[in-house]
């Protein structure tokens, strides 16, 4: 069993950064996916950005390309979402999700073990 812990979140005006961290604990294997989505009031959840654990690859939303970054520290199982640039549109819960193997995807029902979401506020 993989359990994930998101933290980071927060009160953030228009133009700011914030940084999210997701630890992951439990069985891990050597190919392994992290991810980002997200939720906004009244709407479904979103995928954000992904990263792989064997190569590093990343893929991101065409919504936050070029303002938020996905790194993770294998040796920490820990992943981390660098939003800068942030705007209201970005206010939502953030949640961390964890799948094996080596494909990057942006489907949610591909990804077996979430962390329990961290609320972004982007005021105007």
């Amino acid at each position: 069993q993989v359990q994930l812990v998101e933290s980071g979140g927060g009160l953030v005006q228009a133009g700011g950064s914030l940084r999210l961290s997701c630890a992951a604990s439990g069985r891990m294997f050597s190919r392994d996916i992290m991810a980002w989505f997200r939720q906004a009031p009244g709407k479904e959840r979103e995928f954000v950005a992904a990263c792989s654990r064997s190569a590093g690859v990343t893929k991101y939303a065409d919504s936050v390309k070029g303002r938020f970054t996905i790194s993770r520290d294998n040796a920490k199982n820990t992943v981390y979402l660098q939003m800068n640039s942030l705007k209201p549109e970005d206010t939502a819960v953030y949640y961390c999700a964890f799948r094996y193997g080596d494909y990057l995807s942006s489907n949610e029902n591909e990804y077996g073990k979430w962390g329990q979401g961290t609320q972004v506020t982007v005021s105007s």
